[in-house]
């Protein structure tokens, strides 16, 4: 899949380029994104020259991750990443993301999901978007229920994260729940 480039009112959401390598760098020393993420603990130049160079554009050819630089309209300043792993077989996706340390609190990955999802859904042919994190990521959480996720349970050893299977909770998106068409009907299942 060709790369895109997503826009909203405070952010820019572009495929990662080889400048944003000291700036990934820098964000993924931050022990919260070490903790709650599965990128390499500790996460050295190689691993964010790997992920900036080679894994992000590998996964827009492919057409199975689409991960995406968020700027600052203004500055252009990296404020948090975000990607969504496609499930072509289930025309579904999964999102994932991290805010850098200084950003948080401000709505930045908040608009940035609802710009992906609303992305995914229309241009990608996803018709569920699934969102899990570890049980205690309430800052993952926050965002996903602020978006519009529902949240679905928590699913026992769901994610393995630095060599340890751990409880994550889930959730999904429907085109739906931000007003927009799906090409097949939903039918909610009745208790």
């Amino acid at each position: 899949m060709k790369p895109v480039i997503l826009t909203t009112e405070r952010l820019l959401l572009r495929p990662f380029q080889q400048a944003d390598t000291d700036a990934v760098l820098l964000a993924c020393q931050d022990p919260e994104i070490q903790r709650w993420t599965t990128i390499p603990s500790p996460y050295e130049r190689a691993h964010a020259e790997s992920f900036v160079a080679l894994q992000a554009p590998d996964g827009w050819r492919a057409g199975t991750v689409h991960s995406f630089a968020v700027l600052t309209r203004d500055g252009a300043e990296l404020v948090a990443a975000i990607s969504t792993t496609t499930h072509r077989q289930s025309d579904t996706a999964e999102i994932g993301f991290w805010a850098a340390a200084g950003q948080r609190r401000r709505g930045y990955v908040t608009e940035a999901a609802l710009a992906l999802a609303h992305w995914v859904f229309t241009a990608v042919g996803v018709e569920r978007l699934e969102w899990r994190a570890e049980v205690g990521n309430t800052a993952s959480r926050t965002v996903a229920e602020k978006v519009g996720f529902v949240l679905e349970g928590t699913q026992r050893s769901g994610i393995v994260n630095k060599g340890v299977r751990r409880d994550a909770w889930v959730g999904a998106l429907l085109p739906s729940d931000i007003g927009l068409p799906a090409e097949h009907p939903y039918l909610p299942g009745k208790s």
